[in-house]
Parts: C-alpha cells; sequence; structure tokens
C-alpha cells in the first residue's frame, strides 16, 4: 500500500475512531452476541445474525483504519508556503457561472467531508486545482459538465 497523505487532524480522527471501536463498540458486540446466544436456536435468530454482521463490519473497519493509519504521512500544511496550489492548501475560489465563492481545503481521501470544506486531494476538482496558482481559472469536468472556477486566494494554515 502506498502512503496515504493527510493533515495530523485528520490522522487523530481516524485514531479516534479506531480507539472507539476497539474499546467500546467491539466489547459492545461479544456482550450482544453472547445475549443473542442465550435465546436458542441460532439458525432463526435474527437479533444473532444481526450482532454477528455488525461485528464482520467492526472487525472489517478496524482492519481498514489500522492499515489506512500505518501508512500515513503526515502533512503539515502551516509548514508549506507559497501561491502554488498543493495538498493542504485552502484555497478560495468563484465559480465563473454563478459567481459562487467557495473554500476548500485539500486534504486526504480518508479525512474529506465537503459539507466541512474539506475536498479530498482525489476529487476532479483539486486534481484540476494542484499546480495552478491565484487568478488563474481552473477547468473542472464533472458529471454535470464542464465547470469554471476562478482561484483567489491560496493560504496555507
Amino acid at each position: 500500500m502506498d502512503r496515504v497523505p493527510m493533515t495530523a487532524g485528520g490522522l487523530k480522527t481516524l485514531e479516534e475512531e479506531l480507539r472507539h471501536l476497539r474499546d467500546n463498540e467491539r466489547p459492545a458486540i461479544s456482550k450482544a452476541i453472547g445475549v443473542a446466544r442465550e435465546h436458542g436456536d441460532l439458525k432463526e435468530n435474527a437479533e444473532y445474525h444481526a450482532a454477528k454482521e455488525r461485528q464482520s463490519f467492526i472487525e472489517g473497519r478496524l482492519k481498514e483504519l489500522e492499515g489506512i493509519i500505518s501508512h500515513a504521512e503526515v502533512i503539515d500544511p502551516a509548514s508549506l508556503s507559497g501561491t502554488v496550489i498543493m495538498f493542504g492548501a485552502t484555497v478560495m475560489l468563484i465559480d465563473e457561472e454563478t459567481d459562487e465563492e467557495i473554500t476548500y481545503q485539500i486534504v486526504g481521501s480518508e479525512e474529506s467531508d465537503i459539507s466541512k470544506g474539506l475536498l479530498p486531494v482525489t476529487s476532479p476538482l483539486a486534481k484540476a486545482l494542484i499546480g495552478k496558482t491565484v487568478g488563474v481559472s481552473a477547468e473542472v469536468h464533472t458529471p454535470k459538465g464542464t465547470k469554471f472556477y476562478e482561484i483567489v486566494s491560496v493560504e496555507f494554515k
């Protein structure tokens, strides 16, 4: 597996999720499976099957988080500078069609959350922005068609 770029905040969030699953969810589901077993015939025990399914999900997510965390490459945006957009940059854009102003920080895929302005580095918009500078227009090909964004500012914080 390749290195997974992310911010320190993103790594902390993933570590907290891992800790919660390991310390809270895993013991709780084991207890739920035990209780469901006490109800008798396991073949037709919906509680038991639901608990086993939940256990499978938790174990899968634990393995996924452990893999991501072990391959994390933490990049501190505050240690970066310049006017060229790269991982960690906080970018203010203007949608050239609607004149809407939007601000995104380019982050790792595992920590992205568009509702919080955290744009995954693997997204079409981030790929179109990387390497560009202030005042340039970025062309983005989306499922809804081509969009153009003017880059208003680039900050590293």
